[in-house]
């Protein structure tokens, strides 16, 4: 099977800052219960993913364009770590993990994102 590309407008994704366009690669039902989301992201200057937090999931960012800020702690805002990412740069965010990415740049910040589920759980 083949389908067009799938682009949602997203302002404010997870609380975060101005629009996300979410390209959709497969769709929460076709991952089987595996998992929610599989998609490029762009974020536009000055946009944002905001501060939140994976429970029974996963998410990992795969940098493929751009530069930003990728924040990752504890939800009572210590312990919090600023890394600049790039293109090729992973970001890991374990199960019960806040964290946010925030384009502070000129240019759009565009990542792989796949959210999967912990070992024994479905989002069915």
């Amino acid at each position: 099977m083949v389908r067009r590309e799938d682009i949602v407008e997203v302002q404010g994704l997870a609380g975060g800052k101005g629009p996300a366009y979410v390209h959709h690669i497969v769709s929460k039902e076709e991952l089987l219960g595996h998992g929610r989301l599989y998609a490029r992201v762009v974020l536009p200057p000055r946009s944002s993913v905001g501060w939140h937090q994976h429970v029974h999931d996963t998410e990992p960012y795969y940098i493929l364009k751009g530069e930003g800020d990728f924040t990752e702690g504890d939800g009572n805002g210590e312990n919090r770590t600023v890394t600049r990412v790039r293109p090729g740069d992973v970001c890991v965010i374990h199960v019960g993990q806040w964290h946010c990415l925030e384009n502070n740049s000129g240019a759009d910040l565009e990542f792989m994102a796949l959210i999967y589920n912990e070992t024994g759980y479905s989002n069915l």
